[in-house]
C-alpha cells in the first residue's frame, strides 16, 4: 500500500499518477522505461479497469511491453502506431531547460525514437533528478559492438574539446559480461561531471562512427512532472512557461501494487 512505500517511491508514484491525468481516451502512447516509468504504467492501467480509458501504448523495451501486457495495457509497435499523442517517461537529470540525460536503464534508443515521434512528451521524476547543470549521472553512448573499443578512444578523444569537467569513458557491464541494449549494441557511460553546452555534445557524439545514439535529449522534453514523498508536485510546462504546485493523494487500489517484486 502506498503508506508502506519509501519517501523515494511515493514521490514516484505521485508524479507518475498526476501525468496520467493528462492522458485521454483514444491516444496513442509512448510508454517510457524505468522504475518511475513503472510506475506510470501501473496508474495507465488503473485508468483502464477503472474508468474504462482506451488507449494504445507503443513500449520503449522489452521490459515495458512485458509489464504492459501483464497489467492489461493494450500496446502496439511504433511502425503499427506511426505517430503518437503522448509519450510519458522518466529521466536521470533534469536540467532548468527541461533538458535530460536519460539511459540508466539502457533504453535510451528506442526511448528517443518514440519521444520525438510524439506531439508531446511529459517527464516524470522525483525531486533528486533536477540539477542545475547536467553531467553529475554517466552519461549513456550506446555504441555498436564492432570496433567498440576505437569508438570509445574516439570519444575520449572528442570530449578533449568539449565543455566538460571529466573525461573518463567506461563500458556498462552485466556481470562479466558487456551489457547488451535490446538492440543488441553496448553502453560507454561518460562520466562527465558536469556538461557546459548538452546542445553542441549531443551533436558532436552522434557523428562519431559507432556511435548509434546518445543519452542526451535536448528540446525534447514538453512538460516536467516532479513528485516529493510528502504527495507535492510540481507541474513545469516550459512551451507555456507555466510552472504550478499541486497535491497528489496517495489514494489507490491494491491492484497497483500488487507486483512491486517487479
Amino acid at each position: 500500500m502506498p503508506a508502506e512505500l519509501s519517501p523515494i517511491d511515493k514521490a514516484k508514484f505521485v508524479a507518475a499518477k498526476r501525468a496520467v491525468e493528462f492522458v485521454e481516451t483514444g491516444m496513442k502512447l509512448g510508454l517510457g522505461t524505468g522504475s518511475t516509468a513503472a510506475w506510470m504504467v501501473r496508474c495507465l492501467a488503473e485508468r483502464i479497469r477503472e474508468e474504462g480509458l482506451r488507449v494504445t501504448g507503443v513500449p520503449t523495451s522489452s521490459r515495458t511491453a512485458e509489464l504492459a501486457r501483464s497489467l492489461g495495457v493494450p500496446i502496439m509497435s511504433l511502425d503499427e502506431a506511426k505517430w503518437l499523442d503522448l509519450t510519458i517517461d522518466g529521466a536521470d537529470e533534469i536540467d532548468p531547460n527541461l533538458n535530460l540525460i536519460k539511459g540508466g536503464g539502457a533504453a535510451l534508443l528506442q526511448e528517443k525514437i518514440v519521444a520525438t515521434a510524439s506531439d508531446q512528451m511529459i517527464v516524470i521524476a522525483d525531486a533528486a533528478k533536477e540539477v542545475g547543470c547536467l553531467g553529475a549521472f554517466p552519461l549513456p553512448v550506446e555504441v555498436i559492438p564492432f570496433g567498440w573499443q576505437t569508438t570509445k578512444a574516439l570519444l575520449e578523444e572528442t570530449l578533449v574539446s568539449m565543455d566538460v569537467l571529466n573525461r573518463d569513458c567506461t563500458l556498462r557491464m552485466n556481470g562479466d559480461r558487456p551489457l547488451l541494449t535490446d538492440e543488441a549494441n553496448y553502453i560507454v557511460d561518460l562520466h562527465l561531471k558536469r556538461i557546459g553546452n548538452p546542445r553542441q555534445l549531443a551533436l558532436v557524439l552522434n557523428q562519431i562512427p559507432g556511435v548509434v545514439e546518445n543519452g542526451l535529449f535536448i528540446d525534447i522534453c514538453d512538460i516536467v512532472v516532479i513528485g516529493n514523498g510528502d504527495g507535492r508536485v510540481t507541474v513545469r510546462d516550459i512551451n507555456a512557461g507555466s510552472s504550478s504546485d499541486e497535491r497528489v493523494e496517495f489514494a489507490a487500489s491494491d491492484n497497483i501494487f500488487a507486483d512491486l517484486g517487479d
